[in-house]
Formats: C-alpha cells, structure tokens, sequence
C-alpha cells in the first residue's frame, strides 16, 4: 500500500515539474504580452475618464488583480476609488451578489459615480459597467495595439480579444477590507478546526471583491434592482487558504489535467471549480500533516472523487458562499460528460500512476 502510495506521489512529482512547471511558464508568457495591451487600452481609458484609473500594477512577479481562468481566458479587475458614502447591503435574495445602497440620500452629490445612483438610492453596476463598456471601446480605437485587439461583442462584458488567441475580460470593482459579507458569516464552520484562528483572521481581514460583471445565478432573469447589484469575489482569501504545504502544487496538477482532459464542449469545467474543491478538501483534512508532499496522491484522488460527485448531483457549491451554485446554468449533457471524463482520468491515475507520463 505505502509503495503504490510512493509511486504515485513519485509520478505526481514528476508531472508537476514536466507538465505544470512548463504550463505556468506560458501562461507567465501569455500574461506578460496580455497585460501589455491592457495597460495601453486602460491608459487610454484613464485619458478620456480619470475616475477609471488602472490598478493593473506588478508586484513580486504577479499582476495584481489577474486572474487565470484558462492558459487563454484571463480576468482582470479594475480597483475603483471612492465607495464612501454607499452602506454595502447582502441580504442574500440574490445569491452571489450583494448592493450598494446611498447611506444617506443627501450624500448623493459627495459621490464621485453621482450618475450611476438609481433613483432608489442604489449603486448601479450596471450603468458602469456600461459606461466603462464605451470607454473601452473608444480606446481600443485609439491604443497602439489597435491592429491586435478588438472588442468582443454581444455582451455586456467588457471583453477583449487580443491577437485573435486570447480572451481578457475588464470588470470595475471595489475593494472591501475590514467587513465580512453576512452570507459568508457562517463560514469557518464551528466543527471544523481548519484553517485556525490566526488564518481565519487573516483572511476576513483580506476582505472580498463586489464586482460589476452579470450575475450568472439569476440565469438570464433580471429585474433591474438585480442588475444593479454587484458580484461578490474572494479571489484574495481564497489564495490565503492554499497556502502550506502541497496545497497549491495539488491544485496546480489538476488545472494541468483540466487543461488537457476536460476542456470539455459546454465548458462544464473551469480552473475556479478545482480552487473551490481543493478548499473543500482542506476541510475534510485539516490536519497539516495531511497536507505533507507524500500525501499528495491521496488528497487528488479525494478532490477528483469529490468532482465526479459533484457532477454527477449537478451542483458544485461556493466555498465562501454556499447557496451559489458554479454549475448553475451549465448545459447537464456537459456535466455528465465531464463525470464521464473525470472518472476515466481518476481511474487512469489511480491504477496506473505511470500513466501520468501521457496524461
């Protein structure tokens, strides 16, 4: 038993170094000729409205506020100043998602987003969104990348295509430190002793997101309050969460694997799907000594079990958020046939860790 165990902790080591080491090198490429054409088309934006100020900044080699969605989709959020004078409003009637509401209607010229205040009081994300949209669009007009980029219609996303392989997707936000979102009060869960005090502390004091893009848990079905509501985002505290031992090398292996088996027709699986399982997996071994590097074959295995379960239920929950479903909306042909796909892989791995070398 220990010896199969080593094998395939063996050939998991070997995979990340071949397969996962040379996965994050392009995509550390990608993102550099990404962000280039971004930073220019923000500038532009910045020209024309000075409110929207890029945020797109380098530190220790990462870009902050980039997220990796696959080695060819890739967000990024653009901090907004200035949220004041808005009280933050998460009743949990829609799931997801929570408002900015005017703390005091005669505030409402101390605003510096004044013309995006509905007439009930609330912070439209929505409207700049819209705004932005057009902003983006007269920039890439103007930038010097205009041969390369252009804007992807028939959304009211800001999006990007950049050189005709890559997809960045542009969404206004504001930063919340210091509060936590009531639907997430629940969490850390009371019998459960990970992560601990001191990381639970370190993560509420992260904070969260509220994001200007659609609102996928409403599926198409939106009032207008909806549409003005803004998308909750922990993208900060869940990177706090991996970090210790193989956590984060777990979770590289299965966006490798993702990469390679399961970019599946109707998108049924995207890199946030693993983040969230590994997560869940944290709490079903919270111990440190769980999360050793000979004990990473085992913790895959759990999280790729974990997967098919949730396929196969049809219902993959937020870790932060669970009354948010990330398959909400997914077409249920693709997720039985990522269960599908998952199951051959995990079964491929787990009788043959050798098969890793082909995988």
């Amino acid at each position: 038993m220990i010896a199969a165990q080593a094998k395939l902790v063996y050939h998991l080591n070997k995979y990340y170094n071949e397969k996962c080491q040379s996965r994050k090198a392009a995509i550390a490429k990608t993102i550099r000729e990404v962000c280039k054409v971004v930073s220019d088309v923000l500038k532009e934006v910045e020209v024309q409205e000075p409110r929207f100020i890029s945020s797109l900044s380098e530190m220790d080699n990462r870009f902050e506020g980039l997220e990796v969605i696959s080695p060819t989709e890739f967000e990024v959020v653009l901090y907004l100043n200035q949220m004041g004078v808005f009280n933050f409003v998460d009743d949990g009637s829609i799931p997801g998602c929570a408002v900015l509401k005017l703390s005091d209607g005669r505030k409402r010229s101390m605003s510096l987003w004044v013309e995006f205040i509905t007439a009930s009081g609330y912070l439209s994300a929505r409207k700049i969104r819209s705004r932005f949209q057009t902003l983006v669009a007269q920039a890439v007009d103007k930038c010097s990348y205009r041969d390369v980029v252009k804007m992807v219609a028939d959304t009211s996303e800001v999006k990007l295509r950049i050189r005709d392989r890559y997809v960045v997707q542009i969404t206004p936000a504001f930063k919340c430190t210091g509060i936590w979102p009531r639907s997430a009060a629940h969490w850390p869960l009371p019998h459960i002793p990970w992560p601990g005090p001191n990381r639970v502390a370190e993560v509420k004091a992260e904070g969260f997101n509220l994001l200007s893009k659609e609102c996928y848990s409403l599926n198409g079905k939106q009032s207008s309050a909806e549409s003005d509501a803004w998308v909750l985002q922990f993208a900060e505290a869940e990177n706090r969460l991996l970090l210790g031992g193989c956590r984060k090398k777990c979770l590289s292996v299965l966006k490798a694997l993702r990469d390679r088996h399961l970019e599946l027709p109707g998108q049924p699986l995207n890199n946030y799907h693993m983040k969230t399982l590994v997560s869940y997996e944290c709490e079903k071994h919270p111990r440190e000594s769980d999360w050793d590097e000979n004990c990473l074959g085992d913790r895959l295995n759990g999280i790729l079990l974990q997967l098919i379960s949730c396929l196969q239920c049809r219902r993959c929950p937020h870790y932060f958020l669970p009354n948010l479903d990330l398959f909400q909306g997914k077409p249920h042909s693709a997720l039985e046939n990522a269960a599908k796909q998952t199951w051959r892989l995990a079964r491929e791995i787990l009788t043959n860790p050798k098969s890793l070398e082909k995988l």
